[in-house]
């Protein structure tokens, strides 16, 4: 079984089949700083909380994030919950907006994930490195915050950006996850 899918094919299925749902895995302000038009916003934290919901339903679905990693890790919860029919974008929405996909843009103009990790790890590594030449001992944060992006790249999870996930300025006020749900049982977008 195929797992992922390419985004021209993405494009061309959209055209073609009106009820498959597009699953939007990344935080709740990520997807409204940017998103596919006519997605659903289900940030993996709650996804990995309401996976036998969303396993249930009766349609068929591609899950995305902004560069595909967090929609594998999507896919991997939603299968093992035992939805068959469901996909995962290839490159996210990085690779949809090369393929010339929709994109709706909001208010919020909260960073990818992926940058917010970076902009951490790099503040925590310089900061090891500057404080190492006052007291010795900080190296070894950076020492630590590498440690972590090396099993971080093996392990292919991220416990940094699952920490940033849940800051309130990565949170959509108000989300109601049973509405969603409703939204995608019904088929409406």
């Amino acid at each position: 079984m195929t797992t992922t899918i390419s985004s021209p094919e993405l494009l061309n299925r959209l055209r073609d089949e009106p009820h498959l749902a597009v699953i939007d895995v990344r935080t709740g302000a990520e997807f409204e700083s940017l998103h596919i038009p006519g997605s659903h916003s289900v940030p993996l934290n709650v996804l990995d909380e309401r996976a036998a919901d969303l396993a249930a339903l009766d349609r068929p679905a591609v899950l995305v994030c902004q560069s595909g990693a967090r929609s594998q890790s999507a896919l991997e919860v939603l299968g093992g919950a035992g939805k068959t029919d469901i996909w995962s974008l290839d490159g996210g929405l990085i690779a949809w907006q090369a393929a010339g996909g929709d994109t709706a843009a909001g208010a919020s103009a909260t960073w990818a994930m992926d940058r917010q990790v970076r902009l951490a790890a790099g503040s925590l590594v310089l900061t090891g490195i500057l404080g190492s030449l006052i007291k010795p001992n900080a190296k070894w944060l950076a020492g630590g915050i590498g440690t972590g992006l090396v099993y971080s790249a093996i392990s292919n999870t991220c416990t940094m950006g699952d920490m940033l996930s849940k800051l309130p300025y990565n949170k959509v006020e108000g989300y109601d996850v049973d509405a969603v749900l409703g939204e995608l049982k019904q088929g409406t977008s």
